[in-house]
């Protein structure tokens, strides 16, 4: 029996991370939107197509006319407002308040045209944010518009195939089963968990399957021990700008911190200090990793003795964008401040292309 074709809509693509892992998975792209211009231009290089609606950059309040229906409705909505490093505002930070702009949207839809799963995602301390008050709002919120909410925080060396250190929350939510919460099965002991939940497949056929087919968590993950994925990784001919951190006060920082440097593992400045990941990853790349002295992620270079920052390219790499990250933009249309600002908010391609082919998997499964 031929599988069904699923289709997939972006709010806050970005660079379009979510919709590409969606399309490795099987998905056909719908459209996409983010208020960014800098983010369209570097989204139609890499998709080689411009999803965005109207063609244009907006904001979600601003789209005039609904969009076409779609099996899946995906958001990376901003993060800043409920991270450690945005000072953590929530709701009293505009950027905050899009989730309500993407659940206004979802409710315009007729029942039989709303989107079958919602998937969204945000940063590691998103659900513990407000001691979890912002999290429980907005699950009421999506439960009320009759979505179960399946939520789990995965880091991407965990599930995915690059070495990076990057914590996120994913929620996924199925359409017609917003009961789902009233049973918190999320407070149950590992042990019990699966036999419980399996009870109510019944109920809840689709958020069952789902849980039943989640990604497994890497057995043996991917580092930079491995001298294979540092050459996949990283460039040679690397222009000198890049080696900025060899120089002056921070090399002796760097020097006196680190007296033997290791190729193995990566190493990040941040405002007054350099510290080494010690589990053989690049430290979790940022939005602001383009701006100076912070969270500024570098690797050392044994056979030359010297420190550099990562490229734009190798840090879409590192996230998972693979081929992809050859098509970048040039910088004569997007600045490389723009581009590493574009990477550190990104999603890691590999980790959403895992969670869409259990979503693929789950929405096929007529049993």
């Amino acid at each position: 029996m031929a599988k069904d074709k699923f289709t997939i809509g972006g709010l806050c693509s970005g660079v379009g991370g979510i919709e590409l892992g969606f399309k490795l998975a099987g998905f056909d792209i719908a459209w996409a939107n983010d208020m960014d211009k800098n983010c369209m231009i570097t989204y139609e290089s890499i998709m080689e197509k411009n999803h965005y609606i109207d063609k244009k950059h907006q904001k979600i309040n601003e789209i005039k006319e609904l969009p076409p229906p779609v099996t899946v409705l995906a958001a990376g909505f901003p993060c800043q407002a409920f991270s450690i490093a945005g000072e953590r505002k929530g709701f009293e930070d505009a950027r905050g308040t899009v989730i309500y702009d993407i659940i206004k949207l979802i409710n315009k839809y007729k029942k039989a045209d709303m989107p079958k799963v919602l998937f969204l995602e945000n940063v590691k301390n998103f659900k513990t944010h407000d001691g979890c008050n912002t999290y429980n709002t907005i699950v009421k919120k999506l439960n009320r518009l009759d979505y179960s909410v399946y939520t789990k925080v995965l880091n991407s060396c965990d599930y995915s195939d690059v070495p990076q250190n990057r914590e996120r929350t994913y929620m996924v939510c199925f359409l017609g089963e917003g009961g789902w919460n009233k049973k918190e099965f999320e407070k149950l002991p590992d042990d019990l968990r699966d036999t419980e939940i399996r009870k109510h497949i019944k109920f809840f056929p689709k958020t069952v399957k789902f849980h039943l087919n989640y990604p497994q968590k890497n057995k043996n993950p991917v580092k930079l021990t491995s001298a294979s994925v540092r050459n996949t990784l990283f460039e040679r001919n690397v222009e000198e700008k890049r080696y900025h951190y060899s120089e002056s006060a921070y090399l002796e920082m760097l020097r006196k911190t680190f007296p033997e440097p290791k190729e193995d593992t990566g190493y990040q400045i941040r405002r007054v200090y350099p510290r080494e990941n010690q589990s053989n990853l690049i430290p979790t790349l940022t939005a602001n990793m383009g701006t100076g002295g912070h969270n500024v992620p570098l690797i050392y270079q044994k056979k030359i003795d010297l420190w550099r920052k990562l490229t734009p390219k190798e840090c879409f790499k590192l996230q998972g964008y693979g081929k992809c990250a050859e098509r970048l933009p040039d910088n004569n249309k997007v600045a490389n401040g723009q581009l590493y600002k574009q990477a550190g908010n990104s999603v890691t391609v590999g980790v959403i292309e895992r969670l869409a082919k259990s979503i693929f998997k789950t929405l096929n499964d007529n049993d």
